[in-house]
C-alpha cells in the first residue's frame, strides 16, 4: 500500500470530500469539506481523487512533541508542575513592617508559592550538576552535598504550603 502524501484529495463514504493534512504510520488526518477535522486509518475504504505522492514522514507531531517534552525534562531547569495545599490556593502572604508608617505588601500566595518551587528546582539542577561534574573531586562533591542538604533544611517551613508530602524539603534527620 502507497501512502498518500500531505496535499492528497479523497473523498470518503462517511465523511465526504477532504484534503489529507498530516500522515502518521497508522492514520491520515484528513480536513472534510463538510466535517471539518478527522483521523482515518490508513486502511480505511476511501476513493483518492487526488493523490499527491512525496515521501511522507510517518513521525506524527504527537510523537515529536512527546519526544521534546522528554528532552525538556530531563535536561533542563523547567520546574514540574507541583500543586500547591489546598487550604492555601487563591490565598495571600502579607507582609506587615513594624513601622506603621510603612505600608504592608501584599503577594498573592500562589505567585510565593511558585517562586518558592523555582528554587527547589534550581537547587536540584545544581545538585545533579554538582554530582556529575568531572572537575569536582569527591570531597568537595561531598561538602557541597552538606550546603545543599542544610539549604533544604532551611526551607522546610515552607513545607506547609506543598499539597503532597513528596514534594516536600528535607533537610538532615535527626537520629
Amino acid at each position: 500500500m502507497k501512502l498518500l502524501g500531505i496535499g492528497s484529495r479523497i473523498n470518503h463514504p462517511e465523511y465526504g470530500f477532504g484534503v489529507v493534512t498530516n500522515v502518521d504510520n497508522k492514520h491520515y488526518w484528513v480536513t472534510f469539506q463538510e466535517n471539518g477535522l478527522e483521523t482515518i486509518t490508513l486502511n480505511d475504504e476511501f476513493e483518492t481523487i487526488e493523490a499527491v505522492e512525496n515521501e511522507v514522514d510517518t513521525v506524527s507531531f504527537y510523537e515529536v512533541e512527546s519526544s521534546l517534552r522528554k528532552i525538556l525534562k530531563q535536561w533542563s531547569d523547567v520546574s514540574e508542575v507541583v500543586p500547591i495545599s489546598d487550604k492555601f490556593k487563591g490565598g495571600k502572604l502579607i507582609i506587615e513592617p513594624s513601622d506603621s508608617n510603612l505600608a504592608s505588601k501584599e503577594i498573592p500566595i500562589d505567585t510565593f508559592f511558585h517562586k518558592i518551587v523555582m528554587v527547589r528546582d534550581r537547587i536540584r539542577v545544581m545538585e545533579q550538576k554538582i554530582n556529575a561534574s568531572k572537575t569536582l573531586d569527591d570531597q568537595d562533591k561531598i561538602d557541597l552535598q552538606q550546603y545543599i542538604t542544610r539549604i533544604y533544611g532551611s526551607l522546610t517551613t515552607f513545607n506547609i504550603l506543598f499539597k503532597l508530602k513528596s514534594d516536600h524539603f528535607v533537610g538532615v534527620k535527626s537520629k
